[in-house]
Parts: C-alpha cells; structure tokens; sequence
C-alpha cells in the first residue's frame, strides 16, 4: 500500500499521503485536525462558505477505514471547528461514526472541541499508546521516553524556486523534542510553516517525499 514507512525506536509508523499515521502492530489509523463543521461555524459569523466541505473530509477519512481496516480510529484533536458548527446532521453522522468507519473510535480532545458535547465520543486525555504519548497540542511525555505523535500545528514546508513558490503540508518530527506532529487531515484548514528545526517528510502527489532533516544538514555543514 501507499506510504513510508518511519522506525522510531520499536516503533514502526507508516505515513500516507492522506495526511493520516498507521501503527500495524495494533491496527490503529490516526488523524488530526478535521475542524468539521468550519463552513458553518462561519455563516453563523456572517462569512459565506459552502456548506459541503464535511463530505471532502469525511468521505477520504471513510475511504481510509476501508482500505486499512483499523482495530481503532485515533482524532488527534480539533474533530470539530466550533460549537456553532456542530448542526443535527453532523451529530448524528459522529453519533454513528464508528459503524460507518467499522472500528472503535477514540477522540482525544482537542482546543476546538473544548466546552463541546458529542454524543457518542466523549473527550479523552492525552494517553499512551506503546511508546507513544499521543495528545492534541505538543506536550512532554509524564512518561520519559515516549514519542509524542500531536496535531494542533498543521505543519506544512514552503518550496521556493525564482518563478514559483509552494507550499505543500508535511509530517515534521522534533528530534530535540521526541516530537511528530501530523498534518491537518480535514479539507478546510490551513497551514503554518515548521521551520527547518524540524525533518520533513511531505504530502505531494498522492505521495510522501522525505524532504529535510536538519541533522543531515549540520553534518553537511561540518564537513564542507
């Protein structure tokens, strides 16, 4: 299948390019930053967007299931945009998001999602995962050596050429920090630039292409 495959210690991660993180040895699918029900959280503020940018990140993440077959559905966070967006038919497509995804589903609460009721998938902690801390913003492991896997930053690179420049989300790992943060997976979020402290993987073309890793650099940088 589609993706690369990433060894951090024991564990092995696979990326794929719909911005989403497979952990074979429990059959889990993980994803961040849906931000669903962001059109309509903004027509409630008076900005007119299309109202049908939930079925552009919904269907891809059903289409994931379906092709992987998770054991667990991991939401890194931010499932939602705003209370404002949450309309009856969007509760009940979540209230019955684990049959239409045929697995378990975990939320682990996320900023947007806070002060937010959804029935059927209350808001968890940040926890652990094998040698995983998974949470929603960045945060240290309680427990020494873990690999924090995080949303909330919607890593993406910028590329530069003299005519042209583009910039494309990415996978972006902190080796000071343990750290990888995930793409945003929904249709309607935006991105911020990680910064070259970061390795990069990027999400192009239905591929991942290993980009930048700073360590490379500066031993590059030693040599010259």
């Amino acid at each position: 299948m589609d993706g690369v495959d990433w060894i951090w210690r024991e564990e092995t991660l696979r990326f794929l390019p719909q911005r989403a993180v497979w952990r074979e040895a429990g059959r889990q699918l993980m994803v961040a930053d849906l931000h669903l029900g962001k059109a309509e959280a903004f027509q409630a503020h008076g900005i007119p967007l299309p109202s049908d940018g939930d079925r552009g990140t919904l269907n891809p993440l059903l289409d994931l299931c379906h092709t992987w077959v998770p054991d667990q559905l991991l939401l890194l966070g931010d499932l939602i945009h705003a209370r404002e967006g949450l309309t009856p038919a969007l509760r009940q497509t979540l209230l019955h998001l684990h049959e239409l995804c045929d697995c378990e589903v975990v939320l682990i609460g996320g900023n947007h999602d806070r002060h937010s009721w959804i029935e059927g998938l209350p808001q968890q902690p940040s926890r652990q995962l094998g040698s995983l801390w998974l949470s929603h913003i960045p945060e240290r492991s309680p427990v020494p050596g873990l690999l924090n896997i995080c949303g909330h930053l919607h890593p993406m690179t910028r590329l530069r050429s003299r005519a042209d420049r583009l910039r494309l989300p990415c996978f972006a790992f902190d080796p000071a920090a343990d750290r990888l943060v995930v793409p945003a997976f929904g249709q309607l979020t935006g991105g911020h630039d990680c910064g070259d402290g970061y390795v990069q993987w990027l999400v192009a073309d239905g591929a991942i292409v290993p980009w930048f890793d700073p360590r490379v650099q500066k031993q590059e940088r030693r040599a010259a």
